[in-house]
């Protein structure tokens, strides 16, 4: 994902950004060490003042009196002493001095008996991946001493690693994905299933850095996002991949969340996407959103083949061209978007050869959205009839200067289903839901820099755009509406980005046609 360059002031400024908060750093903590003694006696007359009015008020209000008596005749006595209010005063710092210093006990130093022996399983596990027998002097050996080879770690609330920074010898082949492979799924049994962990191999200091990552907020709903016309929300990913934050409301809060940004139209790389996952986890809730940010400035078909009415809330509503949930109605509008394909780049052909900008009804983008086509692909060979597939060559070529747009949503299972055309032109790859990891370097064309879990909420998965990074990616929330499980804050977050309905419900199949005849 291209990263949005960051205003003038701030990269030119940054250095001069960055000594200031070290100045200031640096004043504060010269501040704190001069000021330390008055802030100790402060605490410790503040609990010595907090000590007495408990005092006072545990005592009894028929012992208050002589209470008041005793303490007036020390004071007096001080009084008459000499040099009796200085020592008053000297003795009364001291106390404040002792009450008020530090109780925080000091932090252990090095790992417990359980820690310690977590790290030793660790070591014990690498070392028949980390040795050979030639090595006059190994760093990992049974039976060695593991401190050499782990110089940073740290661990979690519940005793497990949350940090680890390992240490390998210069001739394990760091280059090789599968030697890779093989240690980042040891550490990742070994230091806790559950978890995703992110691997960063320094191949020039032959370290290794495992993190254990945080779970991506799943509880975030559909939304009006802040974006440039050409731009979609595929879903939020983790701060360390992007320069990029939008604002989103996380229950009543505002967040600043980074999102995984997919850029379509003329001058996108990758003008089509292909998600893949199977059933339950969130595909077709990518879709609706999709569709919900494509409504925006553009027109969307939606063909869908699972056939569950997951799409019903976009029936009739203003720019969709039409819902298709049947074999016929798949053919007509795929039909009349590939013609549409053509017509857009015959128009626009025509006005740059008359020197003229391109017809204003060929800007308008125009989006197609596939849900499982594989259903039609067998409906139509048991009947005879033409794979609907076909119909996806033009868009799919040619989309990206006529404004058009492919997403094509597809189960595991079905993947060879896909016509030849769809995976060929689909750059742009989200896989949802538990995979392995060869499924995930299979769609995603790379394996991910962190280890996919078992069990994942709806929504939760890996992105892929182009040749860039694989990103972790969660989809927000965008239920079906009418679907009774729904909460009512999600049905309601969907229904607000809704366009306004402005055909009967039961002429979405008519709709196509009728766009088609009036373009034609």
């Amino acid at each position: 994902m291209a990263r949005r360059p960051l205003p003038r002031i701030l990269s030119t400024g940054s250095a001069q950004i960055a000594r200031s908060r070290e100045l200031a750093r640096t004043a504060a903590d010269s501040a704190t060490d001069v000021l330390h003694p008055l802030i100790t006696v402060s605490r410790g007359l503040r609990r010595l003042a907090s000590a007495g009015r408990r005092r006072w008020a545990e005592t009894p209000k028929d012992k208050r009196g002589p209470l008041l008596f005793l303490v007036a005749s020390v004071v007096l006595v001080v009084a008459l002493v000499p040099y009796g209010p200085l020592l008053a005063v000297v003795t009364l710092m001291a106390a404040a001095a002792w009450h008020g210093r530090d109780r925080t006990p000091p932090a252990p130093e090095g790992p417990d008996e359980a820690q310690t022996a977590r790290l030793g399983a660790l070591y014990e596990a690498l070392v028949p991946y980390f040795s050979t027998a030639e090595d006059p002097s190994p760093l990992y050996a049974h039976g060695g001493d593991w401190e050499k080879a782990f110089p940073a770690y740290d661990f979690d609330d519940s005793g497990r690693v949350a940090r680890l920074r390992i240490r390998y010898p210069a001739y394990f082949p760091d280059g090789e994905a599968e030697a890779r492979a093989r240690v980042e799924q040891l550490l990742a049994a070994k230091a806790g299933r559950g978890r995703e962990y992110l691997f960063a191999w320094d191949e020039e200091g032959n370290e290794l850095t495992v993190d254990v990552l945080a779970p991506l907020p799943a509880d975030i709903a559909a939304q009006r996002f802040v974006t440039a016309p050409g731009e979609t929300v595929l879903g939020l990913t983790d701060p360390s991949h992007t320069q990029r934050t939008l604002p989103l409301t996380h229950g009543e809060e505002l967040r600043d969340v980074p999102p995984v940004v997919w850029r379509t139209g003329i001058r996108s790389t990758e003008p089509h996407l292909l998600a893949v996952g199977q059933p339950g986890t969130g595909t077709s809730t990518l879709l609706r959103s999709i569709a919900l940010q494509a409504l925006q400035h553009g027109d969307v078909l939606v063909v869908d083949g699972g056939g569950t009415g997951e799409y019903a809330c976009l029936t009739g509503r203003d720019g969709v061209l039409g819902v298709e949930v049947g074999l016929a109605g798949a053919l007509t509008g795929l039909e009349w978007a590939a013609q549409e394909t053509e017509r857009r780049l015959i128009a626009a052909n025509r006005a740059r050869q008359a020197g003229h900008p391109p017809p204003e009804d060929t800007k308008r983008p125009l989006w197609i959205l596939l849900d499982r086509p594989s259903a039609f692909t067998h409906l139509a060979s048991a009947d005879g009839q033409k794979d609907p597939q076909t119909h996806l060559q033009t868009p799919l070529r040619h989309g990206r200067a006529a404004q058009v747009t492919v997403v094509v949503a597809e189960q595991f299972d079905a993947l060879d289903a896909l016509s030849d055309a769809v995976r060929q032109h689909t750059r742009a790859r989200v896989v949802l839901g538990p995979a392995s990891p060869h499924q995930l370097t299979a769609v995603l064309g790379a394996p991910p820099h962190t280890t996919p879990v078992d069990h994942m909420p709806p929504g939760r998965g890996y992105a892929r755009l182009g040749t860039g990074p694989v990103h972790r990616l969660q989809v927000p929330a965008t239920p079906d509406p009418y679907d009774d499980a729904t909460s009512d804050a999600d049905r309601q977050a969907v229904l607000d980005l809704l366009p306004p309905r402005t055909a009967p419900a039961d002429d979405d199949t008519v709709s196509v046609e009728t766009v088609s005849l009036e373009k034609a």
